[in-house]
């Protein structure tokens, strides 16, 4: 992979994946897409992981699939134009479907792809300055990673249409209020502000956390009742974890739990 376009590491309980194309905005490109799917997983097959970050380098977290490339390199060619667009969906759907919680920490301009990226993502934190929109309605485009169908799931069909009809940019405290966005921060605070959530995360049950996250988005598809039957089962099965008793031991004796995902 040329000149580290995505750079990761596990750090203090999470891998963070920072894309670091700044010149370019961390524009999405195969090279992009291949660094994301190799730090998740490195990130799975790593024990002390408890959460994902993904970040940007720059002014931008991510302004999109990289236009340049589709224009030089893609071009008029239906066959890669279509190989290009499924890379990507298969990118989000795997950052989607990850175990364990996934926080997005926007750094700057987040439009069309970038935008895609954060829906996919758990948790959200974002600076005062970040600028959030759709785009792809701006020149003509369509949304290839999930744009259409997970936005409206998470803001309401209207917002959802306002951006993608309108290509506007709004800022992180309309997102905030819209559902998409769990905190704004100062734009000097984002990093220790996500350590933090990092930290809280890292000292609950993985096992715990698996099993919420799974019972979250398999319930969002299903009947209220069959969803709540799913959420007994998973607690009959939880039952018998070692982290669940861990908690119970921790909380008779005054302590806090030494949780090991079993």
């Amino acid at each position: 992979m040329s000149a580290n376009v995505v750079i990761h590491e596990v750090r203090n309980g999470a891998m963070w994946i920072r894309l670091n194309r700044p010149d370019a905005m961390n524009s999405l490109t195969p090279e992009v897409l291949r660094g994301i799917s190799l730090a998740l997983d490195e990130a799975q097959a790593h024990a002390g992981v408890r959460a994902v970050v993904l970040t940007g380098t720059g002014r931008a977290f991510c302004a999109g699939a990289d236009l340049k490339f589709v224009r030089e390199q893609v071009g008029n060619n239906a066959d890669a134009i279509n190989d290009f667009l499924q890379d990507v969906l298969s990118t989000m759907n795997r950052l989607a479907s990850y175990p364990m919680p996934v926080i997005a920490a926007l750094n700057g301009i987040t439009l069309a792809g970038g935008l895609e990226l954060v829906l996919c993502c758990d948790l959200v934190l974002a600076t005062r300055s970040a600028k959030i929109g759709d785009a792809h309605a701006n020149y003509g485009l369509l949304p290839g990673g999930g744009g259409s169908v997970r936005l409206p799931r998470i803001i309401g069909a209207t917002r959802a249409k306002y951006l993608l009809y309108t290509g506007d940019f709004l800022s992180a405290e309309a997102l905030k209020e819209a559902g998409l966005v769990n905190q704004v921060v100062d734009d000097d605070q984002l990093m220790a502000q996500t350590q933090a959530l990092v930290e809280k995360i890292a000292a609950r049950s993985p096992l715990g956390l698996r099993r919420m996250k799974a019972l979250v988005d398999d319930g969002l598809q299903q009947p209220v009742d069959t969803a709540l039957r799913l959420e007994l089962l998973a607690s009959e099965a939880h039952s018998h974890s070692q982290d669940l008793k861990e908690g119970l031991a921790a909380f008779e004796e005054k302590r806090q739990p030494r949780f090991t995902g079993r």
